[in-house]
């Protein structure tokens, strides 16, 4: 089976042919260089993808902290990190570049706020999600 991708290791963005066989990955045209070569295994053996998201935050300017991991994760791992991710709540202040989470999912890869939230008084607070609504 022929499998057509295109490279994102540059911005050239060659366009690549991977032949695909029940053994694995057999031939790979189209790449302009070695990164595309790497970039159609790893792509078709185990993706790999930088994680965005947003957390819970108690006591903040907002009730969300936008946050990404700082290197990709298998793609396979992304609806368990979303659940953890998910369970997590956190208490304000944030800074941006914050370590939130140090290892996600034995990973490597560390959860980073994208954002800073202030911590401030109840009156100032933005709105959380009404209980009947549901965030897209």
């Amino acid at each position: 089976m022929i499998r057509e991708l295109t490279c994102i290791s540059c911005p050239i963005g060659c366009r690549l042919q991977v032949e695909v066989s029940e053994r694995g990955v057999e031939k790979i045209e189209g790449n302009r260089c070695p990164r595309g070569e790497a970039y159609a295994r790893e792509e078709i053996t185990d993706p790999k993808r930088i994680l965005t998201t947003s957390v819970k935050v108690s006591g903040g300017d907002y009730p969300l902290v936008s946050v990404r991991t700082d290197k990709p994760i298998p793609k396979r791992l992304i609806p368990a990190a979303m659940e953890v991710l998910r369970a997590l709540s956190l208490e304000a202040p944030l800074e941006i570049g914050q370590v939130l989470v140090p290892d996600l999912l034995g990973t490597g890869a560390r959860v980073i706020a994208t954002r800073t939230v202030r911590r401030v008084s109840q009156e100032k607070r933005m709105p959380a999600w009404p209980e009947t609504a549901t965030p897209r």
